[in-house]
């Protein structure tokens, strides 16, 4: 298929501010898909990685590329709109992988096609209920060699600069299949979008393990990226927490192995330089948990209070006292995991969040007034859930040393 390169569709990106964050380009896509009526089910699409009008026609595209015909087995994302991408790799008669929801248990499903079935069969086995329904998962040790990758994305550039929704399992999935030898260097990434989603995306926002694409799919074009940036090149274990291990049993076996093979398999809250942080951390989890609501009166903690601690951040090691941003007009909608990301992409990570769902404010707690300055910058005026945040350093500032952490009234 000619490879198109018209000027991208009016959307999103004209509102874009200069240095937006992930975040805000992410806000910005799914605001517009559903303000324009491009929004397809499911809905909203907030959160996700958007379905859009005009998906099955991008999807159609895949079937013209000259990678997607060479290539025997192809692994496609379970994401709504990429339904049209599987169901032409079925069709082509090709082995489809389909990776497991959040990797719960374990890496692919193969999907299976009943004997003789017809084009109906097909498409059903190409939806999420039939990926549940004519499965069969693929282990470890079951040889994958994919030959093609089909990821789903909330924005992507030209360049190949890739955005998902923000929870980091394409990014997994593909450390993870270099990891078992089922993908190389070169095997072609392609990604699936509306036309509204091909943005303007500064490279400075990509981190080492975020995964980049060669081929963009859009109702109208197909762009191929050029893209020179280097691929994850397996799994960064340094950036891999025990929570997310707990999450993902496959990872388990794999962190096994390559111990065994002599790599270093450290995890984030294991590295000896966070050893008196990670220490600190727990004691200050331990007196929350004496007392969860510390600007209130002992014992008042609301419901939708949440606390949580940050123990892995070397920064905050060596100081005395503890200043409080606080964060309001958060919108009802909004889960402590999307605040917690845009805050690691803003790179202002408190040593502790404690947060008020309920009452549409956080808390954050930095043990460095500088970052506490920077957080406060970064967090004005920030459009999440569709509403601008209120951020300002809390009042009544209290010395750590007296017990007290600062409040704000």
């Amino acid at each position: 298929m000619a490879v198109t390169s018209r000027p991208v569709m009016a959307g999103p990106g004209r509102a874009l501010p200069s240095g937006a964050s992930k975040w805000e380009i992410r806000e910005k896509v799914w605001e517009h898909l559903e303000a324009s009526g491009l929004a397809e089910f499911p809905r909203p699409v907030r959160g996700r990685i958007p379905n859009f009008k005009g998906s099955p026609q991008a999807c159609r595209s895949l079937g013209e590329l000259d990678v997607f015909g060479g290539a025997r087995e192809v692994k496609v994302d379970p994401d709504k709109p990429l339904e049209g991408a599987r169901l032409a790799a079925l069709q082509a008669r090709k082995t489809l992988l389909v990776p497991t929801p959040r990797l719960r248990t374990g890496l692919f499903n193969r999907i299976v096609p009943p004997p003789g079935a017809t084009k109906e069969i097909l498409r059903r086995c190409a939806t999420s209920q039939g990926v549940k329904d004519y499965s069969v998962p693929v282990g470890l040790d079951g040889k994958a060699q994919v030959d093609l990758v089909v990821v789903g994305s909330v924005a992507v550039s030209e360049k190949g600069w890739r955005i998902g929704k923000g929870e980091g399992y394409a990014d997994m999935e593909y450390a993870m299949m270099v990891s078992m030898g089922a993908v190389q260097e070169d095997t072609p990434v392609v990604t699936i979008v509306h036309d509204c989603q091909v943005l303007d995306i500064a490279e400075e926002l990509l981190d080492d393990h975020d995964l980049t694409v060669d081929y963009i799919l859009t109702p109208t074009r197909t762009i191929q990226t050029n893209c020179k940036r280097p691929k994850p090149q397996g799994i960064m274990w340094h950036k891999v927490s025990s929570e997310m291990l707990g999450k993902i049993p496959i990872l388990k076996t794999l962190r096994s192995r390559e111990k065994q093979a002599g790599k270093d398999v450290t995890l984030q809250d294991e590295h000896p330089a966070l050893a008196n942080t990670s220490r600190a951390a727990i004691s200050n989890k331990k007196v929350m948990a004496a007392n969860t609501q510390p600007w209130a009166a002992p014992g008042s903690a609301p419901v939708g209070q949440h606390v949580e601690s940050d123990p892995v951040n070397p920064k905050l090691e060596g100081s005395d006292t503890i200043t409080t941003v606080y964060v309001g007009n958060l919108p009802g909608s909004l889960r402590v995991s999307e605040l917690k990301s845009a805050l690691r992409e803003l790179q202002v990570t408190p040593v502790r969040l404690s947060w008020q769902g309920a009452q549409h404010r956080a808390f954050l707690d930095y043990r460095d007034p500088g970052a506490a300055d920077r957080a406060v910058s970064s967090l004005q005026g920030l459009s999440l859930g569709g509403n601008a945040l209120r951020a300002e350093l809390a009042k009544n500032q209290r010395s750590k040393g007296q017990g007290e952490i600062n409040s704000h009234r």
